[in-house]
């Protein structure tokens, strides 16, 4: 098995990505931000884990989680930030590890933020970061989110690393680039080139 990671900042349309490759080369998707959603519920311990080491509960009066306490809780408090993602990240690989444990060929590691995480340095085999020009996401992030410009400004002023690789071309641990400034078609494309280069495949034959 190997692992294709698969990133690219907030309005890149790195889940498009994700599904082409899912469609059209028959590649099982791992989400891993959606994961990380997912995990503080269904994890046995993370929960508690994390409200132990925050000192506050974060579920409402049914024991239920409510996400917009542990965001208000960590948003401006990186050492918080940092006690979380010790915590989740190797609950995260080993849900991975779980998903994938019996599979064969590539498997596509889909997040937003795992090259901006030092737990992750050296993860994956390949990397493929989805690109598009600054305006073209924070309109396409607008449009998705129903959210105003300055909230989706916010947040994309905290993917550092995503804002510096925008408009960069592959190279260091990055092995291809996809843009995604044009049509479906276009996309579907350089999606299917830019996989072709980093497996050694060849796009004809899945034609």
């Amino acid at each position: 098995m190997t692992v294709l990671v698969v990133t690219g900042g907030i309005g890149s349309g790195k889940s498009l990505v994700c599904r082409m490759l899912h469609e059209k080369w028959n590649l099982p998707v791992y989400d891993a931000d959606s994961r990380v959603k997912a995990l503080y519920m269904e994890h046995p311990t993370l929960l508690a884990e994390i409200e132990t080491a925050l000192g506050c509960v974060l579920r409402d009066g049914n024991g239920q989680f409510v996400p917009q306490m542990l965001a208000e809780r960590i948003f401006s408090d990186s050492a918080a930030m940092e006690q979380v993602e010790a915590l989740v990240f190797p609950a995260l690989l080993d849900d991975f590890r779980a998903f994938s444990s019996a599979m064969e060929g590539t498997v596509v590691f889909e997040s937003a933020t795992i090259l901006e995480k030092p737990q992750f340095d050296g993860f994956g085999d390949k990397v493929m970061v989805v690109d598009a020009p600054m305006d073209l996401r924070l309109e396409r992030a607008c449009m998705r989110d129903g959210s105003s410009r300055g909230r989706i400004l916010a947040r994309m002023e905290s993917q550092k690393l995503m804002n510096s690789l925008c408009g960069k071309p592959a190279g260091g641990r990055i092995d291809a680039v996809v843009v995604n400034d044009g049509t479906v078609q276009e996309l579907q494309e350089r999606v299917d080139e830019a996989f072709a280069a980093v497996s050694g495949k060849n796009v004809q034959d899945n034609i």
